[in-house]
């Protein structure tokens, strides 16, 4: 209860001080995923993504895995589709 009162103070967005991922999408050729645990698959056309509370999968042509963090990664290419597999508790 005190971290959400201290977050809406503070201003502070959820993916800072959590785990929950953020998808940042640019256009249909550059993804940006914030806050994912590993990667499951990755191939030319198929990239499939763990994260805290589900699986991104990303559909495409020349995917490429352009920046890779602890944190954040970055996949440009075709971006055909993307599907989200949600982890139920």
């Amino acid at each position: 209860m005190k971290k959400r009162r201290l977050d809406k103070i503070l201003e502070m967005p959820e993916e800072v001080y959590s785990n929950t991922p953020k998808l940042t999408i640019i256009g249909f050729n550059e993804l940006i995923l914030e806050n994912y645990k590993g990667i499951l698959e990755y191939e030319d056309l198929f990239a499939s993504i763990s994260t805290h509370i589900g699986i991104v999968n990303i559909n495409g042509m020349n995917l490429n895995l352009e920046k890779m963090t602890n944190d954040d990664i970055k996949i440009t290419g075709k971006i055909d589709n993307i599907e989200f597999e949600r982890i139920e508790d």
